[in-house]
């Protein structure tokens, strides 16, 4: 489900979605370890794009997306575009490191506890997907497993100027 810009379908999802323009008005922000223990704040990334992609262990879609988000963060890192995962579950960081070295990932993974970071907007389920502008801004969202050419074209739509990799 695009909800590219906030561009709402059907009077649930808008209902659902009420506070999104609110949400997209403020500078989303976290500090989170990554499994390393490392901080990562969104402000760091300013200037670049950033993909910050909720996901579990435990669900299905987020893992059928975690190759083309692995092959997309390699291959726009380039062009100022950073690709970041944030577990939202309870686990103990050994294991998690362990599943993600499985998986083939090569973007960070942060550690997000059981919620989202307050700083940013709610989700409503996962995988969910917000892309954040150079400014700070979040320019557009997804909710459901993406691929790489989805994620191209919300990059290109919230004013993103890539270089299409064929």
């Amino acid at each position: 489900m695009h909800l590219g810009k906030c561009g709402m379908s059907g009077p649930i999802l808008a209902l659902l979605l009420s506070s999104c323009f609110a949400a997209s008005a403020a500078t989303p922000e976290f500090e989170l370890p990554d499994l390393h223990g490392k901080i990562h704040r969104l402000a760091d990334y300013r200037g670049d794009w950033v993909v910050v992609n909720y996901w579990a262990t435990w669900c299905p879609p987020c893992l059928a997306e975690m190759p083309e988000l692995a092959w997309f963060s390699e291959q726009y890192a380039d062009q100022g575009v950073t690709v970041l995962g944030l577990d939202i579950e309870d686990m103990e960081v050994a294991e998690l490191q362990a599943f993600v070295d499985g998986l083939g990932v090569n973007y960070p993974i942060l550690l997000a506890g059981i919620t989202p970071p307050e700083g940013m907007p709610a989700i409503l389920g996962l995988p969910m997907t917000f892309v954040v502008s150079p400014d700070g801004e979040i320019a557009n969202r997804h909710l459901g497993p993406l691929t790489a050419a989805m994620l191209e074209d919300m990059l290109q739509e919230s004013g993103a100027d890539l270089a299409l990799v064929p």
